[in-house]
């Protein structure tokens, strides 16, 4: 996958509160033996007449603008999949006082699988939604921060998370960094 430096593209907005992973994809589909055909499928069983990501502001848009506490529920990386196969590079939510912008396994599920996610504070998430569907959005990794009709709001990401996303790494591809010491490693541990 590519490295993550600053990404242009259009917001798709769904900004409801508490979305569980069975209904980013209903468990139903997680039988599929492949890691590919996700996309169509997300948010399968409430898709149809007015849903926010059926818009036509939102068709093609590449930053999947969200609620809080998204991705809560049962762990499944096939909720990042269908997410990133529907065509969006990063996930905006909204971080209250007493609710975090994304679940913490979705959170290492994105991370692994080089989904960007995104807190906003209350103030900055309410500004980006005001824009509305398709708006023109700005996302500079490197310097954190979240453009859009001439504001920058800041955001906070791992330090480890930030520069696997830069130089384009999922969890397969840190390990495989790391590949000349594991062979040394199971070389000298040889039975």
């Amino acid at each position: 996958m590519g490295g993550f430096q600053v990404h242009r593209g259009r917001i798709a907005i769904f900004a409801e509160d508490h979305v569980d992973t069975d209904r980013i994809i209903p468990a139903r589909f997680l039988s599929m033996v492949t890691r590919s055909g996700y996309g169509e499928l997300l948010f399968h069983d409430v898709r149809g007449e007015g849903f926010p990501l059926d818009a036509p502001e939102a068709r093609g848009a590449t930053v999947l603008v969200v609620g809080t506490n998204f991705g809560c529920g049962s762990s499944r990386e096939h909720a990042v999949w269908a997410i990133q196969q529907a065509g969006f590079v990063a996930v905006i939510a909204r971080r209250d006082p007493d609710s975090p912008g994304f679940s913490d396994i979705f959170r290492q599920n994105a991370a692994n699988c080089g989904l960007l996610l995104i807190d906003l504070g209350p103030e900055d998430h309410a500004r980006l939604l005001a824009q509305g569907q398709g708006a023109e959005v700005e996302i500079d990794l490197p310097a954190q921060a979240v453009r859009c009709a001439g504001r920058e709001a800041p955001f906070d990401i791992a330090p480890a998370t930030k520069d696997a996303l830069i130089q384009g790494l999922d969890l397969i591809g840190t390990t495989l960094l790391l590949e000349d010491k594991i062979a040394a490693f199971e070389a000298r541990h040889r039975p």
